[in-house]
């Protein structure tokens, strides 16, 4: 793991020549809420690739840069995009960047991400605000010796999203209008979409939602001593009993549909959230 704490130096120190800006907040725009860094007054952008230590995003509409600006009145360090295990990465080069976020000064991370909805009472293009999270990717960014400078041994995951970011992003949405639902999700490691009777284990088990981020961003976040809060927006049904093929076009669509609420609910909890 030293040789971790090496990268994160080597990755801050190399931002910290393109910018002295200081993020108070990381945010990673996943599906759905890539466009927003463009309402981000931009103090400075910078692709991945040319990031000592970073990867480069594969996926379907992430483009793959960071922005270090103020959106909200607040402080923050945007990955536009986010980068996935089932692309082939270590779950450590999946989760440099908050490590990066924190090394920077970010003391909090807001994430965004596609899920399909197991819940009957979640519809695509549902927007659903994370309460807990299952980790079925079968790894763990935490795995290996540690380092104490990074985090403690063994990190409490009794509340790995936030309860006052929690409160606040419902407030926001309550004094906006927009619906928002809880959910419980599960994150897998893909790429393929799963099963009906995946879909029937991951629901009893207690999922409302699946997908295949996020969790290793928050382990590493909660690790680090950052506050976490997620955002996730349903592009599609997952009925076991009731499966169609997978659309990737529609989800996409789906996901668009639903990035004015999302931006919505992610300017409004800038504004008023309190670190």
């Amino acid at each position: 793991m030293s040789d971790l704490w090496n990268r994160i130096a080597e990755s801050a120190s190399f931002i910290r020549t393109k910018t002295d800006f200081v993020p108070e907040i990381g945010l990673i725009l996943g599906t759905g809420l890539g466009d927003l860094a463009r309402r981000i007054q931009a103090e400075c952008i910078i692709p991945y690739g040319d990031v000592p230590h970073f990867v480069e995003s594969t996926a379907t509409s992430h483009d793959g840069q960071l922005v270090l600006g103020v959106l909200g009145g607040r402080r923050i360090m945007a990955m536009q995009g986010r980068v996935h295990f089932y692309e082939g990465y270590t779950m450590q080069e999946i989760t440099l960047p908050v490590r990066v976020m924190k090394a920077l000064g970010a003391g909090a991370l807001l994430m965004s991400n596609a899920v399909g909805g197991m819940n009957p009472q979640l519809n695509p293009g549902d927007v659903t605000v994370i309460t807990d999270h299952i980790n079925l990717m079968g790894d763990n960014p935490l795995i290996g010796p540690n380092d104490d400078r990074l985090g403690p041994r063994f990190p409490d995951m009794s509340e790995p999203y936030d309860r006052r970011f929690l409160a606040t992003m419902e407030q926001v949405a309550l004094d906006r209008k927009i619906p928002l639902k809880r959910a419980v999700y599960v994150a897998v490691a893909g790429p393929n979409l799963e099963t009906g009777a995946e879909y029937r284990f991951l629901r009893i088990i207690g999922a409302d939602t699946v997908g295949m981020s996020s969790v290793p961003e928050c382990l590493a976040a909660v690790h680090g001593g950052m506050r976490v809060v997620g955002l996730s927006v349903v592009t599609d049904a997952c009925f076991p009993d009731n499966l169609h093929p997978a659309d990737v076009e529609a989800i996409i669509r789906v996901a668009n549909g639903a990035q004015p609420r999302l931006e919505a609910l992610v300017t409004g909890f800038l504004e008023n959230v309190q670190l």
